[in-house]
């Protein structure tokens, strides 16, 4: 199993200097990839905030502007979206973006995306939140005829999108009802958040044998979770069970107050977590 963490495009930590710093702890570091988050920008109040935005989220950094940018700070480690949503973007856009990230990363992009949920969002920018799912696999399609075939039709229009570096793993996002059919038609695996090992043993199953029956080679499980990293031997025992029920990269998300602090956070992950699941 894989370990990565987030890595802030938001808040206090999101400036130049900070996110350069641990950009660079991160690519020193023995983690397989680092994930960040994506939003436009959020309203002054967001409803009941059922899903406990942090109102310093809504000073975020674009994900994709981000990608881009760490594709110049960083060598080795790679990268991605947790998750980019798609209705939000223009799929001819969308497509040249990835490649160009993919371009200038040397193929170290991870896309992770999903269909969003913040009906604010969709509001502002006049995009009809009942169609999310449709305009994901719209997106998602364009992605694959651009890296499959360098040439897309759109509106009755052929388009040659180059350059055509490989297309990034894509991992899809939210509630295994939707996002494991979505990923064994479009993608590469499933980013589930926030759910403990015993409750994805049997959608982790489920995704198995339905990859098994579609002929495909396993999809991978990306799987978001706050480790209880105050108690080394609970983390190493929760990151063992997310091992051992098919999680094949686990990340740990957390907040952090400086690059020193993010340093330590990263170490600490690879040191003990690495020791407790190899």
């Amino acid at each position: 199993m894989q370990l990565a963490m987030n890595i802030r495009n938001w808040g206090a930590q999101a400036t130049p200097a900070k996110l350069r710093a641990c950009a660079e702890a991160a690519d020193r570091s023995g983690l397989d990839a680092i994930w960040f988050n994506d939003h436009i920008g959020l309203p002054p109040v967001i409803g009941d905030n059922a899903y406990g935005i942090p109102d310093e989220m809504g000073a975020i950094l674009d994900p994709l502007g981000f990608a881009h940018w760490l594709a110049a700070v960083t060598t080795r480690i790679r990268f991605g979206t947790a998750v980019l949503v798609l209705p939000y973007r223009p799929p001819l856009v969308t497509a040249k973006l990835v490649q160009t990230v993919q371009a200038l990363s040397g193929g170290r992009f991870l896309l992770g995306v999903g269909p969003g949920y913040l009906a604010e969002e969709f509001t502002a920018l006049g995009v009809a939140r009942n169609r999310r799912g449709a305009l994901t696999d719209e997106v998602l399609e364009v992605l694959h005829a651009a890296a499959r075939d360098g040439v897309v039709e759109r509106h009755g229009q052929l388009l040659r999108l180059e350059p055509r570096p490989p297309l990034p793993p894509i991992y899809v996002g939210g509630g295994a009802a939707a996002a494991i059919p979505r990923a064994l038609a479009r993608g590469d695996g499933w980013m589930p958040v926030g759910l403990a090992p015993a409750a994805l043993a049997a959608p982790i199953a489920d995704l198995a044998a339905r990859t098994r029956d579609a002929g495909r080679e396993p999809l991978a499980v990306v799987a978001m979770k706050t480790l209880p990293l105050e108690d080394p031997a609970a983390a190493a025992a929760l990151a063992r069970a997310y091992r051992d029920v098919g999680v094949t990269q686990l990340v740990h998300t957390q907040g952090y107050d400086s690059p020193a602090h993010y340093a330590e956070v990263v170490e600490q992950v690879d040191r003990e977590l690495r020791s407790a699941i190899a």
